[in-house]
């Protein structure tokens, strides 16, 4: 263990399981943090990202620091970061201050210039975000918010939205997700056993439809309606 410590000079190996035991850390750290510290990176979790960034990478690049003070700091901010996830869910003046209210940027079809400067981004940014939404035309927009996470949320009037299926009273069936039988050359029992079909049905139907062994199968597919597919390794 001596690597773990500061030291002189470390050898390659030495270097190597530094890099393995920060990102194995690193990993248990983010999965303790949960989903939302990748997924949702706000104003705590950027901090955190900085911080946790500078922590891990000073030890694996300088042989003079040791990884003990690094963990046991990185542990610290990981128990700071929760509480705070968990303050903002319970205490509503800690959330507003890390994560502030939606910002309203255009009401009624009118932008609210003052609302623009208040969240920091300017007009060109905001007509491009809503060009991204295939939105020409500010007037269509009934609201458009800054969200906490940097995106810009808009709706558009009822008039100018797309009709959906329930607007022309049109029920849609249900399109349920086909069963995966073969997955990189190997066959899924437990999905296969789901079906009325056989081990030996499978191969047969494999070997017939596409003249190649099971092995030679990517995907293989089957849905509701019995339709059978498969995607060949090339």
């Amino acid at each position: 263990m001596d690597f773990f410590h500061s030291q002189e000079s470390l050898t390659a190996i030495q270097w190597v399981l530094r890099a393995v035991v920060a990102f194995f850390f690193l990993l248990f750290a983010t999965k303790v943090m949960g989903q939302r510290s990748i997924s949702q990176l706000r104003l705590l979790d950027f901090a955190m990202a900085i911080s946790i960034g500078n922590i891990i990478a000073h030890p694996l690049s300088d042989e003079g620091l040791g990884m003990k003070g690094s963990m046991i700091t990185m542990s610290a901010l990981v128990i700071l970061y929760t509480l705070g996830v968990s303050l903002s869910l319970k205490w509503t003046l800690f959330r507003h201050f890390i994560d502030h209210p939606p910002i309203p940027l255009i009401k009624n079809g009118k932008i609210v210039d003052a609302n623009l400067r208040k969240a920091r981004i300017s007009l060109e940014f905001l007509l491009s975000e809503l060009r991204k939404e295939k939105i020409e035309d500010v007037q269509k927009v009934s609201c458009a918010l800054w969200e906490p996470d940097g995106s810009i949320s808009s709706f558009l009037y009822p008039q100018h939205q797309s009709p959906t299926r329930a607007d022309m009273n049109i029920v849609p069936e249900a399109v349920p997700l086909p069963s995966v039988l073969i997955k990189e050359g190997k066959i899924n029992y437990d999905e296969l056993n789901k079906t009325n079909h056989s081990k030996e049905w499978l191969i047969n139907k494999v070997e017939t439809a596409y003249n190649v062994d099971i092995s030679n199968v990517l995907l293989a597919t089957i849905d509701q309606k019995d339709t059978f597919q498969a995607f060949l390794y090339k």
